[in-house]
Order: structure tokens, then sequence, then C-alpha cells
């Protein structure tokens, strides 16, 4: 199955504004792109059900030819992690639920693209966490991170769980959340230092709330998108 895992090193670090600017670069390339966040928490509530803002977006990104609830079968209201915004909806998620969710109406000539929710280890169901979903689908894993001070820590420590969960770690996105950062840092040049795999690193302005991913996301995404359908 091709597709790829993406998580990060934290929530908010802009997962996906990512998945959805990759969503729309692989899918322009002519592939069929199917997106899926199998859970998400903290859904607003709307006249049909609660509302998966994260999966909406991607699911636009990708060309909206899938149902909502096909991209996310598990929207959830509290705005904790998916394991304890289940538990208060009276619901016990397994992996092996979010593992079928991902795989239902993938084709063999499909690329999916599945998106976490939080970090790499953060709880997702009553089984397991992130990492256990991304070895049940066993997808290359990109991994987001926030571009700001205390990120080399995460990002290194997250990259260490990657692959002693045995997956590759197939790019390293600096999500950039503040328009001027410190002009000091330079956390680009020292993840490739520190990471020392031949991973991808981009950087790229975080806009959340935006309909569609900017020119320049797409752009930005387009080295990602050959090594992931190499």
């Amino acid at each position: 199955m091709r597709g790829a895992f993406i998580t990060g090193t934290d929530t908010g670090v802009g997962k996906t504004v990512l998945g959805a600017a990759l969503a729309a670069s692989l899918a322009a390339t002519g592939l069929r792109v199917r997106v899926r966040k199998p859970v998400e928490s903290g859904c607003a509530p709307g006249q049909a059900g609660l509302l998966p803002a994260d999966a909406a977006a991607l699911r636009q990104a990708a060309g909206a030819w899938e149902q909502l609830q096909r991209v996310c079968h598990f929207p959830l209201q509290a705005p904790v992690s998916p394991q304890r915004a289940a538990e208060l909806a009276g619901l016990q998620l397994h992996i092996a639920d979010l593992v079928s969710a991902c795989r239902v109406g993938i084709e063999e000539r499909d690329f999916l693209l599945a998106e976490g929710a939080g970090g790499f280890y953060a709880p997702l169901a009553a089984d397991g966490l992130n990492a256990d979903l991304a070895v049940s689908l066993g997808l290359p894993v990109v991994l987001v991170v926030a571009d700001r001070l205390g990120c080399l820590n995460h990002a290194l420590l997250s990259a260490e769980a990657i692959a002693h969960r045995g997956l590759r770690l197939t790019g390293v996105v600096l999500s950039r959340l503040s328009p001027k950062p410190d002009p000091q840092m330079d956390n680009l040049r020292d993840l490739r230092h520190h990471l020392g795999a031949p991973v991808t690193l981009l950087s790229f302005e975080h806009s959340a709330g935006a309909s569609s991913p900017p020119e320049a996301h797409l752009s930005a995404v387009a080295a990602l998108v050959v090594s992931l359908t190499a």
C-alpha cells in the first residue's frame, strides 16, 4: 500500500496544514489520494452532527470526492486526547478500529495519506498510541515540528521513537508558527546536522483556517512529494 503517515511532535504544530498541502500536491500528480484522520477530538456540533474541521480540510485539499464520514470515522466533541474524548462520549476505541477506518475503501492504486492526532506517543485509543496506529499501517512517516525554541529536543526524541518502532522517517517538516522567529535560531540547519538521516527538511509558514493550501505550501512540499512517490 502506497502512502504516508503524518505525525507531529505535539498538538497544534501544523500537521493538517502540511497534510492539506501534501494531499493537493499528490492529487495534482494524477494520484488518487485518499485522506484519513480516523479519529478527531475537539469537534464542534453542527446540523449534521459533529464537524471534524481537520478532516474536512484534508478532504477538501484531496478533491472532496469522498464522504467526510469516511475521512474521519470517529469525530469526538471533547477537546482532549482522542482516548479521553472517547471515554467521555461512552465509547471505547481500539487501534484495530482506527486501522479499519483508515483502510476502508482503499484500492491497490490509491495513495493513503493518514494523519494522527497529537504527538507520536500521544494516546489515541484505549489500547494504543499514535505510534501503534503508524506501525499497524506500516507507512513511511512524515514528522511535523513547530519551528520554535525547544523543538530540537522534541524532534530528535520523536525521530528516535519512530526508528525504535521500525518505521521509516521520510520527511521532517518545520512548521513556522510565527512569521518572525528569533533570527539567532536556525532549527532547519541544526536538525539537518543532528538527524543525519536522509530526510527531507522543509520550512513553511503556518496559516490556520485557509480554505485551500496556498501556493507557497504546495511549492514547499514538492521535494517531499517526490520522495513519497519515488
